[in-house]
């Protein structure tokens, strides 16, 4: 289970980082093109989910790896949760944004996964 944990947790990750990092550097016209949400948003909001899902992907690993206050692992994929929770709730008011709601449904699920194992019996 360990293993599987680790595994999710490292997707999950690579993942948010890169999206966070693209929403802090990259401009909302630019992000405009693939993102369709962004027109609806201020930048500052955009770069500040930016900034939490980057946080959320190096709160993923960090504590793990360097055993610091590994129980900032746990509280990470629960905030990668709530951020996810909030990306369904934007896509579904858009009405026709199925796909995005399936893909963040399945984020949600992998990092609730994660908070499950290292709040329990697979913490560090």
């Amino acid at each position: 289970m360990d293993i599987a944990l680790w595994v999710v947790a490292g997707v999950l990750s690579g993942i948010f980082l890169v999206a966070g990092i693209m929403k802090m550097t990259q401009t909302k016209e630019k992000l405009a093109e693939n993102m369709g949400w962004v027109e609806h948003y201020e930048p500052r909001a955009i770069k500040l989910i930016g900034l939490l899902e980057t946080l959320g992907a190096i709160g993923l690993i960090l504590p793990a790896v360097t055993n610091i206050l590994p129980i900032l692992t746990p509280l990470a994929a629960i905030g990668i949760a709530l951020v996810m929770v909030g990306a369904m709730s934007r896509h579904l008011s858009r009405g026709n944004e199925t796909q995005m709601v399936v893909m963040n449904m399945m984020f949600l699920l992998m990092a609730l996964f994660v908070a499950w194992g290292r709040f329990g019996d697979y913490a560090f």
